[in-house]
C-alpha cells in the first residue's frame, strides 16, 4: 500500500506492505531520518517523539497508516544549522545533552509545548514534557525549556514588529 505525507514540509509516498508499521520505522528506515530514536517501543520514553500536524506524538506506537495526509516535521525539519529552532539554541546554550540521545525527542516535545503555551511554567513543563532522560540532565531542560520560551517571544516579537521586518 501506498501511504503519501509530507515530511519537513517535502512530500514523500513510501509503499509499505503493513500499514500498522510503526511511523518511526518508515522515517529511519525509508526515509533514512536517522534523527528521530527508537527507544522503548511502547511510546513510554518519549525518544522517538516527532509531529503529525503539529502535535508532537510518539512515532514508535503511531501506526503509518495515520499519516496518510498530514504533514511530519523530524529533528531535521525543526530548525538548521544557521538558522536552529529556539529550542535547539537554547539547549546548546545550556549545554544540557550528555550522551544525547533522547535529545531529539525532547526537543520536540519541547517545540509543540511552546506552540501551546508560550511562557511555561515549572508546572506546564512537568505535565507536558514526559519523556525519559537516562542521563538525568532533567535541570538543565528545565532551564532550556525557559530559556527556549524566552529565546521564542523574542523572536516573535521582532517578526510582528513592523520597525524590525
Amino acid at each position: 500500500m501506498k501511504i503519501s505525507m509530507h515530511v519537513n514540509g517535502k512530500p514523500h509516498t513510501v509503499e509499505i506492505s503493513d500499514e500498522n508499521t510503526p511511523l518511526l520505522w518508515v522515517i529511519r528506515d525509508i526515509l533514512d531520518l536517522k534523527g528521530t530514536k527508537f527507544g522503548c517501543g511502547k511510546a513510554a520514553c518519549g525518544a522517538c517523539t516527532l509531529h503529525v500536524d503539529g502535535e508532537a506524538i510518539r512515532s514508535c506506537s503511531y501506526a503509518v497508516k495515520f499519516a496518510e495526509g498530514k504533514q511530519v516535521t523530524t529533528i531535521e525539519g525543526l530548525g538548521t544549522p544557521e538558522n536552529p529552532h529556539p529550542v535547539q539554541q537554547a539547549r546548546v546554550e545550556e549545554i544540557v545533552p550528555q550522551c544525547g540521545y533522547c535529545q531529539p525527542g525532547f526537543m520536540m516535545a519541547t517545540a509543540a509545548l511552546l506552540e501551546k503555551v508560550a511562557n511555561p511554567t515549572d508546572e506546564d513543563i512537568d505535565k507536558n514534557i514526559i519523556n525519559i532522560c537516562r542521563c538525568g540532565t532533567y535541570y538543565r531542560m528545565r532551564k532550556a525549556i525557559h530559556k527556549a520560551a524566552a529565546l521564542k517571544n523574542i523572536e516573535s516579537a521582532d517578526s510582528t514588529n513592523p520597525v524590525n521586518s
